[in-house]
């Protein structure tokens, strides 16, 4: 990872790749669908995870190739950030970051612990359906509210 202390709090574009990558706290809400108001701009999350997710880990299951399996997956890097950070979720260290703004304390870089994410309430694990479960046209259906 990085022998760099406390690395989470520097500028997003300060960031190795090792520590951009460890930014991450594995709790799957990035690759849950999220619907967007047309009207206004607003973002809806669902619990129709990606046809890439793992729901065991609550990763990509394919992550080197995910950009051509799944078009519409967006390489999270500093360069796309600003523009998508408002899709992320409100407790994404990227985008919280972003907002030059803490990471939250339960995320793995501060409690040393990756199931803190899970203890804390935050993982999708076990909390999601397959894309592939759902007709696009019953996406509304799967509209959630509270992702914490």
């Amino acid at each position: 990872m990085t022998n760099r202390p406390n690395f989470w709090t520097l500028p997003l574009d300060a960031l190795t790749r090792p520590e951009w990558e460890a930014l991450c706290d594995g709790c799957g809400k990035c690759c849950l669908l999220k619907l967007e108001d047309e009207d206004t701009g607003g973002v809806a999350y669902t619990d129709i995870a990606c046809r890439l997710f793992d729901p065991d880990t609550c990763r990509c299951g394919n992550y080197p190739l995910r950009k051509q399996l799944v078009p519409g997956c967006v390489v999270l890097d500093a360069d796309t950030l600003p523009n998508i950070a408002h899709w992320m979720p409100q407790t994404c260290a990227y985008r919280l970051r972003h907002e030059e703004k803490p990471i939250p304390d339960w995320h793995p870089l501060i409690t040393g612990d990756a199931t803190s994410v899970a203890t804390a309430g935050h993982s999708m694990t076990g909390r999601t359906v397959a894309e592939y479960e759902v007709d696009e046209d019953d996406y509304e259906d799967h509209i959630v509210e509270d992702l914490s």
